[in-house]
């Protein structure tokens, strides 16, 4: 038992001896731990002093950065504020200086206008004292003169006048004497056109063909309808075609006289139409001549492209179609100028054929030859000229465009198909038959007559009617006035005369039309 005690004792006094020796183990590991942390702290915390010390001075550095930015900022911009202010002073400156002159300037004025009234009141008194001087002057130069003479004034006024009128007389006398003088001159003149134009109508016939058509009525009665009441259907129509009707005792038959073909064929549709139609009347007239005008330009195209087509050419520029087209209307010396070039075209290729030579060029250059003469009415200078710039505008190569200018020698030929065509004009124009001289000379002179015409300012359209012996003036109404258009006739009627060589007399008709248009809705 005592053993087990003892044992129990040893035991107890073990546990307590390791206890001890535990808890003295665990306190120096625990105040090895307190002094490495206190160190630790004592580090942190110098850490952070020195981190704050810095961070202090950084913050100090920008704030004195920004201070010294800021500062320069406000620096500038007062530089700025000094300028505009500095600016504007001298613009305020300039102005005073300027207001100042100007004022200067005004007074200066003021003083120079009050001198000039000064003067003009002080010249005004001068004129009124010299006036009254030559008023009694002449009363005692008259009465000196009637002292002398021996003549009252009535006396020496009526002497004047008898000297005036012998004088007066002496000058009719020589007028009179110059004026007949120039009559017989003038009526030789006249004798001379009045005897060329009976020689002309020698071939009468063949200018009936070629400048007048014929249209068949259904009975006498529509003559009066054509006409309508107070003439204003046939005006009516007249004016919108330019071509005179001739309605006359001939039964059943209207004629159509212009040089003008087209024209002439736009007014036989359109009077063949408002036959059948019925309904005759200046707006339907207006409307029937429109539709007419757009079938002969539809005509005119057909024309053209039958010509090309009957020789065998290829990309030929639309307006050349519809410009070659405009021959088939136009003669040359009474010979049909588009069956001529068709004509020309077969024999420059037939000799081109001969010699080896390109055929379609041949001919193409001799179709195209007179296309000038579609266009000479419009502008001026030879038809060989205008015809090649028109050529070359749409596309035609040089050597066709060479061929057109140079068959009448207006240029030098470039190639041997210039010279062909030269020669196929020659001899289209010059076999049996194929012209008359006479009818070449009468259109071109109808032709001269509305170009005269149209070259007037304000004259919209002219027409040469009558067989040239009177021409249409349309005026614009806008441009021209009623006493303007009297004018008008007269200085066109003058420069006829001095221009134009023509039998008999032609009569100049100015028409000037105001129309007013309103729709109902």
């Amino acid at each position: 038992m005592w053993y087990a005690v003892a044992a129990l004792l040893g035991l107890a006094l073990g546990g307590m001896v390791s206890w001890v020796v535990l808890r003295s183990i665990l306190t120096k590991k625990s105040s090895l731990e307190n002094a490495q942390l206190k160190q630790d702290a004592e580090e942190i915390r110098v850490r952070a002093e020195t981190e704050h010390r810095q961070l202090i001075k950084d913050a100090e550095i920008e704030a004195r950065e920004k201070k010294i930015k800021i500062l320069s900022e406000v620096e500038k911009e007062s530089r700025q504020v000094k300028e505009e202010v500095r600016q504007n002073e001298e613009k305020f400156r300039k102005r005073e200086q300027i207001l100042e002159k100007k004022k200067d300037l005004l007074t200066n004025k003021e003083i120079e206008f009050s001198k000039r009234d000064a003067r003009i009141e002080r010249t005004e008194r001068e004129l009124a004292d010299k006036e009254r001087q030559v008023e009694s002057k002449l009363e005692e130069a008259r009465r000196t003169v009637e002292r002398k003479s021996g003549m009252t004034r009535d006396e020496a006024k009526k002497e004047l006048v008898q000297q005036i009128s012998d004088e007066a007389r002496r000058v009719a006398a020589l007028e009179v004497k110059k004026i007949e003088d120039e009559a017989k001159e003038e009526a030789e003149n006249r004798a001379k056109r009045i005897i060329g134009i009976a020689v002309q109508r020698y071939a009468g016939e063949h200018i009936q063909e070629r400048a007048v058509s014929v249209v068949h009525l259904p009975s006498d009665d529509m003559k009066g309808r054509i006409i309508g009441r107070e003439g204003r259907n046939i005006r009516a129509l007249e004016a919108a075609t330019g071509i005179d009707l001739i309605v006359d005792d001939t039964p059943e038959t209207v004629v159509l006289s212009g040089f003008d073909s087209v024209r002439r064929e736009v007014a036989r549709l359109a009077l063949e139409r408002l036959i059948q139609d019925g309904r005759i009347h200046p707006t339907r007239i207006e409307e029937i001549v429109a539709k007419a005008q757009l079938d002969v330009e539809k005509s005119i195209k057909e024309a053209g492209e039958q010509a090309i087509l009957e020789l065998g050419l290829a990309r030929v520029h639309p307006e050349m179609i519809k410009t070659l087209g405009r021959l088939k209307f136009r003669y040359s010396y009474a010979q049909n100028v588009l069956r001529h070039s068709v004509e020309c075209g077969f024999i420059s290729g037939l000799m081109a054929a001969e010699l080896g030579l390109n055929i379609r060029k041949a001919r193409r250059a001799g179709l195209f030859h007179d296309i000038g003469k579609a266009l000479s009415h419009e502008q001026e200078g030879s038809h060989a000229l205008i015809g090649a710039q028109f050529a070359r505008k749409h596309g035609e190569e040089p050597l066709i465009v060479n061929a057109i200018a140079s068959h009448h020698e207006d240029e030098p030929p470039n190639g041997v198909i210039a010279h062909l065509v030269a020669a196929a004009d020659a001899l289209s124009g010059a076999r049996p038959g194929a012209r008359r001289e006479m009818l070449e000379s009468y259109v071109k002179r109808l032709e001269d007559l509305e170009k005269i015409c149209r070259s007037f300012k304000g004259v919209d359209k002219s027409y040469a009617i009558q067989a040239g012996r009177e021409v249409r003036v349309l005026a614009e109404n806008k441009r021209v006035s009623d006493e303007e258009a009297i004018m008008l006739a007269k200085d066109i009627a003058n420069r006829i005369e001095n221009e134009l060589t023509y039998p008999g007399q032609i009569k100049v008709t100015v028409i000037r039309e105001t129309r007013a248009v309103a729709t109902a809705r």
